[in-house]
């Protein structure tokens, strides 16, 4: 790998022995003037995180200044998302920086991808249709990955090698590479870094709020987000983190969503966030449950929730109903109770000559 390489693929072990060489020291990186450019691209980087994709800027060897500030950029990134320390800000840009490479990495020669994998410590051998990787090696790299095909045993073992295309390995590195960008987020930074910082992160916590109040706000204004039971809530919470689901899970959570009126757009909207989104095999499995087949699927019961471990901290409400639904309109039941309550009360307190 070149200084290029290491502009792109910031976080490896290269690219930081690299970046100690150059000898910039921590305050010259946040207050100098001749580091401006790299400090706006590190806000950017953040920016585009929140927004769902980190782009990445075409480099060639000989384009130094673009390197180095490529390069600068990635530790003020990570200074500005722990100077926000917000548990879904650093969720959703440890993933953003790991799809961005994984987009990368999928248009890259074999060669780079093995020299490329040797730095998480996997070595893996080419293969005719990609590469073989060991067992124990695959395990590492799948074990955060829900859906079922990448799990050992839908996965064909030859001599204690798993065989995977080179479309799949670097969406196995990506999982590394999240894991790593991960590593010590959010970082210890003291009042003095955070005052520094501030001028970058207005527009950060702005954007972060805007994102975060889309779903509950605008795009689903006809839906009482606040009323939902907690198995659901922590689902949405999750997907909008960039947290990838069970498939069970992902099933109950559209199901339920479009069974209480939202659309097969507004639950697309959701699934944006997700680290496999694929927009027309999502779009196709939205559709299906929506009744594209020509059977509306609903929502699983709390039991069924149960059995495949998507139950999440069941309140006291859960403690009386038997299905997901039943916890909505109840509550909805309740909430239009006492709304129209209120409403008696204050015809009543009216002076009788009004």
């Amino acid at each position: 790998m070149d200084e290029k390489d290491f502009a792109l693929y910031p976080y490896t072990s290269g690219a930081s022995s690299y970046v100690k060489s150059l000898g910039i020291a921590l305050d010259r990186l946040v207050t100098s003037r001749a580091m401006e450019s790299a400090r706006v691209r590190g806000k950017e980087r953040v920016l585009q995180a929140i927004s769902g994709e980190i782009l990445k800027p075409n480099l060639s060897i000989s384009d130094e200044q673009k390197i180095l500030l490529e390069l600068l950029s990635y530790p003020f990134s990570r200074i500005l998302v722990s100077s926000i320390d917000d548990s879904f800000l650093t969720r959703r840009y440890c993933l953003a920086e790991a799809v961005a490479s994984y987009r990368l990495l999928k248009t890259q020669k074999l060669s780079f991808l093995r020299e490329f994998a040797s730095d998480f410590g996997v070595f893996p051998d080419e293969s005719e249709t990609g590469f073989k990787i060991h067992f124990t090696s695959y395990i590492k790299m799948a074990s955060s990955l829900k859906a079922m095909e990448w799990k050992l045993v839908n996965r064909k073992l030859d001599h204690g090698n798993v065989n995977v295309s080179k479309e799949e390995f670097a969406r196995l590195l990506q999982e590394l590479i999240k894991n790593r960008v991960e590593h010590n987020l959010p970082m210890p930074v003291d009042d003095e870094l955070v005052l520094a910082c501030e001028s970058y992160l207005g527009e950060i916590r702005e954007a972060l709020e805007e994102q975060k109040s889309t779903f509950g706000e605008s795009e689903f204004e006809s839906v009482e987000t606040d009323l939902f039971p907690p198995c659901i809530t922590h689902a949405i919470a999750n997907t909008q983190a960039g947290v990838n689901l069970a498939h069970s899970m992902r099933f109950a959570m559209t199901a339920f969503l479009l069974t209480i009126g939202m659309t097969v757009d507004d639950i697309m909207n959701l699934f944006t966030a997700s680290p496999d989104f694929d927009i027309e095999k999502a779009r196709y499995q939205v559709e299906h449950i929506a009744g594209s087949s020509g059977t509306h699927y609903k929502p699983p019961s709390c039991s069924t929730m149960q059995t495949y471990g998507n139950c999440y901290a069941p309140d006291e409400m859960c403690k009386k109903i038997s299905h997901p639904l039943n916890y909505y309109s109840r509550k909805l039941w309740f909430r239009r109770r006492d709304a129209q309550s209120g409403k008696d009360e204050h015809v009543s307190e009216k002076p009788a000559s009004e």
